[in-house]
């Protein structure tokens, strides 16, 4: 038995008869997020105090290395939820996680799409790096390891020839030796705009930037998954262009074992409140119910299924 379905054992014991539509659900839900400064831990924590309010389930966000870590754990039953990105969310699936090699994740469940993950660089303007191939020899965080920037950056330097040199830490941590000199550059992905990066622009003279026009064709040919966005100008105070880069689609995701009926309110509690959903994070204007196919590979918790079927929208058989 996982923990997950213990819990549910302990909550059904633990309520009355009379609430049989809730009589399997846990008592507590943790929702894996990642570092503090970056999206994931501010959208996590918003929508577990949010679950909490609405729902009666003491919901709470936890800190972890990101993507790579939050659907191994939801998959081993350690977090009834997790925050993932779809390009490190495949790859578990395919059983090709650099935490668990070999382990098909195949336990986890999508709920709903959360917003497009952008790639993006902050460095101080003084530095003179304007560009990813201006890394070249520079010392730059790419963030936690095991986390989609820790992941990803590195490949992305070696496609472009670039031979930085790689150290990781959480989004405030980065920011702060940056501010410091102990960095170069601090390379990043999260739902914007970036928290620490969004302080370090009120607060320094910085620049920011994701690929060029010789980049970007090279990234886009080696990742498939990936796909070209562009951070509009005035995302961040004082920075008045835009930021051509690319980006991956973050879903919210749950164990096989979440009793339907939460996983359809959790859905339900995101989909249909979209204004909260922006007081927690701005990040949240595309967490909308038409992105759930952005999706295209790992199937919805049946609970999940129960709520876009009655919005009237028709979830194909290999994705239920």
């Amino acid at each position: 038995m996982t923990r997950i379905a213990a819990l549910a054992v302990a909550a059904t014991l633990a309520l009355p008869a009379a609430a049989e539509d809730r009589a399997d659900w846990p008592n507590s839900l943790t929702i894996g997020t990642a570092s503090q400064g970056g999206t994931y831990f501010v959208y996590g924590n918003g929508f577990a105090s949010f679950i909490s309010e609405q729902l009666g389930v003491n919901a709470t966000g936890e800190v972890t290395g990101g993507p790579v870590q939050n659907v191994t754990l939801v998959e081993t039953g350690d977090h009834l939820m997790g925050l993932v990105t779809m390009g490190p969310a495949y790859d578990a699936w395919m059983g090709k996680s650099e935490l668990a090699p070999g382990l098909e994740h195949r336990s986890i469940r999508a709920l709903f799409p959360m917003y497009q993950t952008p790639f993006q660089v902050v460095a101080l303007r003084s530095s003179g790096i304007t560009s990813v191939s201006d890394l070249d020899g520079k010392r730059v965080s790419v963030g936690p390891a095991g986390g989609t920037p820790g992941t990803y950056w590195p490949l992305f330097m070696e496609v472009l020839g670039v031979n930085a040199r790689v150290s990781n830490a959480g989004a405030a941590d980065a920011a702060g030796q940056l501010q410091d000199g102990l960095i170069d550059a601090f390379a990043f992905a999260a739902g914007v705009p970036i928290s620490a990066f969004a302080e370090l622009a009120a607060s320094q003279d910085v620049v920011m930037f994701g690929f060029n026009e010789e980049e970007m064709p090279k990234i886009l040919e080696a990742f498939p998954a990936m796909a070209p966005l562009t951070i509009p100008a005035g995302t961040y105070a004082g920075h008045d262009y835009d930021q051509p880069t690319v980006a991956l689609w973050n879903f919210a995701v749950a164990h096989s074992d979440m009793p339907d009926s939460l996983a359809y309110e959790i859905t339900t509690l995101a989909m249909e409140n979209h204004d909260r959903m922006l007081q927690i994070h701005a990040a949240a204007s595309e967490t909308l119910i038409e992105n759930w196919d952005k999706n295209t590979f790992m199937p919805f918790h049946p609970g999940a299924v129960r709520f876009y079927e009655e919005a009237g929208i028709e979830i194909p058989d290999d994705l239920k």
